[in-house]
């Protein structure tokens, strides 16, 4: 069973710099493996929409998870699936340059992931958000 959607999300900032760095050095690497996706499903119509409206082809996507840094980060959350409780999901927010149909535009890109595990047993990175940025929000190392 799910949370509720009113049900407080609590956003975990007790991390170190090093911690942030560890993990982008496995996301980097996954994604560099080909070893993540990033969300299209019926629930993520806001990827999808966004990544349509800016035409950002998997070389794209892949510059952008590459281009992460740690003081990009936000907070963590817990995953809400009850199966997944054990895993948490980072959230980021990358400013970025996108062609807008001819126009560049600055945007600030919510990235939200999730290093789980394939069946298989190897890594995986599951990119659960990938769109505009659309609430205020705080970075932790800025």
């Amino acid at each position: 069973m799910d949370l509720p959607n009113n049900a407080a999300t609590h956003k975990d900032r007790n991390f170190k710099p090093e911690d942030i760095k560890d993990y982008l050095t496995t996301l980097k690497k996954l994604v560099l493996e080909n070893n993540y996706t990033i969300s299209r499903n019926e629930n993520r119509k806001e990827n999808i929409e966004f990544i349509e409206e800016y035409k950002i082809d998997t070389k794209k996507e892949k510059g952008i998870l590459l281009s992460l840094e740690y003081d990009d980060f936000c907070y963590a959350v817990d995953n809400k699936k009850p199966e997944f409780s054990h895993e948490q999901l980072y959230v980021f927010c990358k400013s970025c340059r996108l062609d807008h149909w001819g126009t560049l535009e600055l945007v600030e890109i919510y990235i939200k992931s999730n290093l789980t595990q394939a069946r298989s047993g190897d890594h995986y990175i599951i990119v659960v958000s990938f769109h505009k940025l659309n609430k205020p929000i705080a970075f932790l190392f800025k």
